[in-house]
C-alpha cells in the first residue's frame, strides 16, 4: 500500500468513516483524489471578488457588433 505523506489521516478516516459513512473497506478502497472530491475540497472555486471580476472584466471586455 502506498502512503501519502502530509495528509491528517485521523480526520480523513473521521470524515469518511462518520461524515460520508462510508464502511472502513469502501474508504479504504478510495484513492486520495476520490476522497478529496467527496469531500469537495479538491478544485473548489472560490468566489468571484469585486477585483477578480474587474481584472476578468478587463482582460475580457464585452465588445458589441457596434462597438466595433
Amino acid at each position: 500500500m502506498t502512503t501519502v505523506k502530509g495528509l491528517d489521516w485521523p480526520a480523513l478516516v473521521r470524515a469518511g468513516l462518520k461524515g460520508l459513512r462510508l464502511t472502513p473497506d469502501q474508504f479504504w478502497a478510495l484513492t486520495p483524489a476520490e476522497l478529496q472530491v467527496m469531500l469537495g475540497t479538491t478544485g473548489a472555486q472560490v468566489p468571484l471578488l469585486s477585483k477578480g471580476l474587474e481584472a476578468l472584466m478587463a482582460a475580457y471586455p464585452d465588445i458589441s457588433e457596434r462597438d466595433m
